[in-house]
């Protein structure tokens, strides 16, 4: 009787691990060390393209810059930085950002709810690690485009110097 179970035992276990291995998933598509190695490869690059308000509204006024907002559809309808097209950050892909953006040369300006202050409606602050603008600017930068800029500046809501538009603006 042992022996037939010993005989039963083995012919079923590669059965048994044949259908393991059928039923076994690929890894998904994500990949935590490159992110890694992409923040690090941009560390620097990143804080040579951190610019003053002054500078950011230089840059604005320049017709060939796309002003970026990453922010929920939501959000940027109510509220938005005046002449800002919205990718919502969630939506980045390689062909999103191509409809948008038409060249990876364009100088492209970022800012989000932590360069805004005085409205936590429409511009909530997170974090300081889990800004908008870091992962916006690790994700523009692994998609080819270079020409990168973020507002380093933290700007109250009552400045004169920055235009609002958008469904909640008076």
């Amino acid at each position: 009787m042992k022996a037939i179970i010993n005989t039963i035992i083995l012919v079923l276990i590669p059965f048994a691990m044949q259908s393991q291995k059928k039923d076994k998933l690929p890894k998904s598509k994500v990949d935590y060390n490159s992110f890694l190695e992409i923040s690090e490869e941009i560390l620097q690059y990143r804080e040579e393209r951190l610019v003053s308000l002054e500078v950011f509204l230089e840059y604005m006024a320049d017709e060939n810059t796309v002003l970026l907002d990453t922010r929920s559809e939501a959000m940027y309808k109510k509220k938005h930085l005046k002449g800002a097209i919205n990718i919502n950050f969630s939506d980045f892909t390689k062909q999103e950002l191509e409809k948008h953006i038409l060249s990876k040369d364009t100088r492209i300006l970022i800012y989000c709810n932590n360069n805004i202050d005085g409205d936590l409606v429409h511009f909530a602050t997170k974090m300081a690690p889990l800004a908008l603008n870091i992962p916006t600017f690790i994700n523009l930068y692994g998609y080819g485009y270079k020409n990168i800029y973020e507002l380093s500046s933290l700007v109250s809501i009552k400045s004169n110097q920055l235009e609002f538009e958008g469904t909640s603006v008076k």
